[in-house]
């Protein structure tokens, strides 16, 4: 369900937040998973992740997926994936779980802490990707977080979604499927209606939610975009 008003940056609700991170620890991966398993608490409790690390690092991309959690993302896999490649380039991944899935302001917490941990790391502002529900939590956080160089919201839900005008400066890219039967394209062009420059909307016909008809288009794209991103010049905030 859409908003009625979209936010403009007067109406911002306060400062920028920043959630601190108390503890990082290690855990096990999930069975069959790739990388390091890590939970990070904050005050709230604490929220499991998956770390792809890349030696001497400075540049980081966290993933986060729809209203169910989990590290999966769409694709399916390409969020595992990429993660990999990315690590080559000099680039490290963090997938987040949510403490309590389908409670968006909650999710958004999570996102900032890991966008926090990233920080505490050493890493530069981040790019935040999030699927479904996920697209929706990233917008939120990237709209009151300096530490994000770019939000990208995969087959977005609206609701949430309003402050998309607040991630400005820093870009937005927005990705839908024309076929999707679960929250139709029309959601998409809706977040990027709100969302203000520098964005960018790109619609595949024939793909469904989970972006599987597009799967190999949509990781060249996110190939392209997420390492442009965090190597341009940081937006002044």
């Amino acid at each position: 369900m859409a908003s009625r008003e979209e936010p403009t940056a007067e109406s911002r609700p306060g400062a920028y937040l920043r959630v601190p991170v108390q503890e990082v620890r290690s855990i096990p991966l999930p069975e069959g998973d790739v990388g390091e398993g890590l939970a990070l608490r904050m005050d709230r409790g604490e929220i499991q992740a998956v770390l792809h690390g890349a030696p001497e690092s400075r540049k980081g991309v966290i993933w986060v997926c729809g209203a169910r959690g989990g590290f999966g993302g769409p694709g399916p896999g390409i969020y595992a994936q990429l993660a990999e490649e990315f690590t080559e380039q000099g680039i490290t991944s963090l997938r987040m779980d949510y403490r309590l899935p389908n409670v968006l302001p909650e999710c958004a917490m999570d996102l900032l802490t890991g966008v926090a941990h990233m920080e505490d790391t050493g890493h530069d502002p981040v790019v935040i990707v999030g699927h479904s529900f996920g697209g929706a939590v990233v917008v939120a956080a990237g709209a009151v977080s300096k530490h994000v160089a770019g939000v990208v919201s995969l087959s977005p839900q609206t609701y949430g979604a309003n402050m998309a005008g607040l991630v400005s400066p820093r870009p937005t890219l927005i990705v839908h499927g024309k076929a999707d039967t679960r929250l139709p394209y029309s959601c998409g062009m809706q977040v990027y209606e709100w969302a203000n420059e520098p964005k960018r909307l790109v619609l595949y016909e024939g793909a469904e939610h989970r972006l599987e008809e597009c799967r190999d288009e949509l990781a060249d794209l996110l190939r392209e975009w997420i390492p442009a991103t965090l190597n341009a010049e940081p937006a002044a905030l």
